[in-house]
């Protein structure tokens, strides 16, 4: 275990890896549909469908090599790995913001996707810089730091944006590299030699990873856990606007508000009520709270019947951020260090491959729904759809970790099973 400084200004940097890789993502945002317009000639419908076929070959590597490297990270460490995917990522950026052909922006997504190990491996090295009680804390730091540059990151890119749409690529490139350098001088390797593993190919990738982490008790569920909440968490970016529009007429202006306050809620939870609510009530009574906290907001969203009524169920839609930071706190107690990577790995990989159908269901959804031919008009269909998968969520930890046991302070422990 890293001493007490060393360990917090590892985790300061996890934090600005996270914030710079997600407000990076955030900035592209407002100026990719210009530049595929750009690059191809062709109008806005073309361009979205570039856009979509851009996101899905960025999920597919992803869900490929987020576990190579994860287990590359169990194999040589967490630091060279972190390093060469903030390089990498850089690397994309300006690659795509160079893009003379629309294939370039291609190249750029496959080369981002098959080295986006920084939350993966963030998240591994969350684990061993953190005491066991605070591991739930910090990872709900990482979502709120998430949410932040997710949300300043169209902001500041619509506002770079106006300078032409390949500047922001390049101020993305330059977070990115500026922070690889960052890293080279005050980033730790935190994984012991004696607690490394010879890499195995067998092991990298997330069938063979769920293969081999199924020994430790409860995992494969859990798996399933986290695979029904990204099916339903891509509900809300998917269809949130359409529905808006739809039930309540809004304008962009409302649509960008309205998101604010959602991530706004979001950031308050993750930084400043995991801690205090895990510590009371312990990792699993949390994670279930959560997935069911969670279940209510999704249905409020169906059925609410004015604006003002849908921004009540953001308070327990908020409230279920609790739920992921827990579960994961949950997972790695189950692992021997050996494999943290390979199972923050095999957590990406999951919600990768499962981000390349949910949009599509989602909006599928809500034009069954809505459209003239419908059986019955209930443009909140998507909504109801997540809420139930979120019931399963809740459903899967409660009969999975009802039997754990629940430590003095609040964390919970299970033994490893062989």
């Amino acid at each position: 275990m890293s001493q007490p400084r060393a360990g917090t200004k590892s985790m300061i940097f996890i934090l600005i890896t996270v914030f710079v890789d997600t407000l990076g993502f955030g900035v592209i945002i407002p100026v990719v549909p210009d530049l595929i317009q750009d690059l191809t000639g062709e109008g806005i419908g073309a361009a979205a469908r570039y856009g979509g076929w851009l996101m899905f070959v960025f999920a597919l590597m992803q869900f490929v090599f987020a576990p190579v490297l994860g287990n590359l990270s169990d194999r040589f460490g967490r630091r060279p790995v972190l390093l060469l995917s903030l390089l990498a990522l850089g690397a994309n950026y300006l690659l795509m913001g160079f893009a003379p052909t629309i294939g370039w922006l291609f190249a750029g997504r496959i080369l981002a996707g098959g080295f986006a190990a920084t939350h993966a491996t963030a998240n591994a090295y969350v684990v061993d810089i953190s005491e066991r009680d605070k591991r739930a804390k910090n990872f709900g730091l990482i979502g709120a730091i998430w949410g932040i540059g997710f949300t300043l990151g169209p902001v500041v890119g619509g506002l770079l944006g106006e300078f032409g749409p390949r500047v922001p690529f390049f101020a993305a490139a330059g977070l990115a590299l500026l922070n690889t350098l960052y890293g080279l001088f005050v980033l730790p390797e935190t994984l012991a030699p004696e607690q490394r593993r010879p890499f195995s190919l067998a092991r990298a990738n997330v069938f063979g990873a769920a293969r081999q982490l199924r020994r430790y008790g409860g995992i494969t569920a859990l798996f399933a856990s986290f695979m029904l909440y990204a099916l339903a968490h891509d509900s809300l970016p998917a269809t949130w606007s359409y529905c808006g529009i739809e039930k309540f007429g809004w304008t962009p202006a409302d649509i960008g508000y309205s998101l604010g306050v959602v991530g706004l809620a979001v950031m308050f939870v993750q930084a400043g009520l995991i801690g205090p609510i895990v510590a009371r009530f312990g990792e699993r009574r949390t994670a279930f709270f959560g997935f069911a906290s969670m279940a209510i907001g999704y249905m409020g969203f169906a059925y609410a019947p004015t604006t003002s009524m849908l921004y009540v169920f953001v308070i327990p839609f908020a409230l279920g951020g609790v739920a992921m930071p827990a579960l994961r706190s949950i997972m790695t107690s189950r692992v021997p260090e050996d494999a943290q990577g390979e199972l923050a790995g095999a957590i990406s990989g999951i919600m990768s491959i499962m981000a390349i159908p949910a949009p599509i269901f989602m909006t599928q959804l809500f034009d069954i729904f809505t459209a003239e031919t419908a059986v019955f008009y209930f443009p909140g269909a998507s909504f109801l759809a997540a809420g139930l998968l979120m019931l399963g969520a809740a459903a899967i930890v409660s009969g999975v970790l009802r039997g754990s046991d629940e430590a003095p302070n609040g964390t919970s422990e299970a033994p490893h099973t062989t």
